[in-house]
């Protein structure tokens, strides 16, 4: 099966916010975060893959930091979100995602590309390592709520 990968058009909008959610679970607010991307909040672009069907089945979502931890440059290109339906997992789309992203990242004059993945996820660590990229720490981050809302 064939996958076309093209940057994400505001018509992917409801199937970008489901895979989204697979990704960042509810705790999100996806349809503002998706409006506010179409609206030109980006700083980096989002790629996605579509079934010959039309219907979309992946998505890598960039940004650019000033800092990410390992990285020795700054700013750099960086991997906020990375999904591939279950489906069609293990067939190098998600390869080609990241691939697409590096590309992008380059052509923009980055010479590094950052990104992370929970500590409990072992399928992302993986699929991250199975493409060169190399783990640089382990964190655990706290929040506290100074007062209320």
């Amino acid at each position: 099966m064939e996958f076309t990968i093209r940057p994400v058009e505001e018509l992917d909008g409801p199937e970008w916010i489901r895979m989204r959610r697979e990704v960042f679970g509810d705790s999100e607010d996806h349809e503002g975060e998706v409006r506010a991307y179409f609206a030109g909040s980006a700083t980096a672009p989002t790629f996605v893959a579509e079934r010959p069907s039309g219907s979309l089945v992946a998505f890598i979502e960039l940004s650019v930091r000033s800092y990410a931890e390992g990285c020795v440059t700054g700013p750099v290109g960086y991997i906020e979100g990375w999904y591939v339906d279950p489906d069609v997992r293990q067939r190098g789309l998600g390869r080609a995602l990241v691939q697409t992203a590096e590309t992008w990242a380059r052509d923009a004059g980055y010479h590094e590309m950052g990104s992370d993945a929970l500590l409990g996820n072992e399928l992302s660590v993986q699929a991250h390592a199975a493409l060169g990229y190399r783990e640089v720490c382990r964190i655990v981050c706290f929040r506290r709520v100074l007062q209320d809302s």
